[in-house]
């Protein structure tokens, strides 16, 4: 508008149609001017009002790119399931013979964490990261690096229980999975998604310039982004401080439990008495896949 408005005073001006026009469109223009350009004061409580309202809305409104990721993730764990039991080889083939021969001895690969707490939690979280900013850049493939990367975790999780439970180690592995996993899985589901939206906006612009409705599409998946960087902090603290720890199973599915009903009451109650931010998908009128680190299960 300011530059159709600087547009109209030049025509003006040149045809000297109106001289009170003229003076009306230069006034408006001088205001809109110290609006558009002055400095802005920060807000005070930013970031807290995004991790509150903000990424909970955009949430809300992209969750089917959520599901999505999702489920990418789950057709990858149920072909890696059915693949491991008629080929027992694709086992290995996936997770190396070190993890394997230590599968097959009954032992939880996980028992190592325990000693070196503060730096396993660090590299799981720093991991963790990686894998979903790595989902979420590769969404500017058209999406498919997100698919892959979703597809290709889910295949590896479906190996690893596969083989866990031929072991005799199912309950060990999800009693481990289970504390952490609960905010970290849909941390990395959402990640996909916001790399699932990226794609939309490159391949439908709808009536945008493509390269407008790639960055449209870029400010809402950046807040889903930034939105999950808390969420895999604490997980990875509980990956490397709680899930190792030798204490019943039950209570680590009770603490999952937990921690993924907070989840789903923040994300669903979270700015909902706020006026929604309308973010509803674009406006009409790889080289090796990342992947969650196998040493720690996700």
């Amino acid at each position: 508008m300011y530059r159709q408005t600087a547009a109209d005073l030049s025509t003006a001006r040149e045809h000297r149609v109106d001289a009170q026009l003229a003076a009306y469109l230069n006034q408006l223009l001088g205001r809109a001017h110290n609006l558009i350009y002055s400095g802005r004061a920060p807000r005070s409580g930013g970031i807290l009002t995004f991790y509150t309202r903000t990424f909970p809305q955009v949430f809300r409104e992209t969750w089917r790119y959520t599901l999505a990721a999702t489920m990418l993730f789950l057709v990858g764990a149920a072909a890696g399931t059915a693949v491991s039991i008629a080929d027992p080889g694709f086992q290995r083939f996936i997770l190396g013979g070190e993890m394997m021969d230590t599968i097959e001895r009954r032992q939880m690969w996980t028992h190592g964490i325990l000693a070196v707490k503060p730096l396993a939690s660090s590299a799981i979280t720093t991991n963790n990261l990686s894998v979903s900013f790595a989902a979420f850049a590769m969404g500017i493939t058209a999406g498919l690096g997100t698919a892959w990367i979703m597809t290709f975790n889910g295949v590896l999780i479906g190996v690893i229980t596969v083989a866990c439970v031929r072991a005799g180690l199912g309950l060990s592995l999800w009693s481990f999975v289970a504390p952490h996993g609960a905010l970290e899985l849909p941390a990395i589901f959402i990640a996909g998604g916001a790399g699932l939206i990226l794609g939309r906006g490159l391949l439908n612009p709808g009536t945008l310039p493509r390269r407008d409705a790639l960055a449209d599409a870029g400010r809402r998946s950046i807040r889903l982004l930034l939105g999950v960087i808390p969420l895999l902090l604490v997980a990875g603290l509980i990956e490397g401080f709680i899930s190792p720890v030798p204490i019943a199973p039950s209570t680590k599915f009770v603490i999952g439990g937990s921690m993924f009903v907070l989840l789903v009451l923040y994300l669903l109650g979270g700015g909902r008495g706020d006026t929604e931010i309308g973010i509803r998908g674009p406006r009409s009128a790889v080289r090796g896949p990342r992947v969650l680190d196998v040493t720690s299960v996700l």
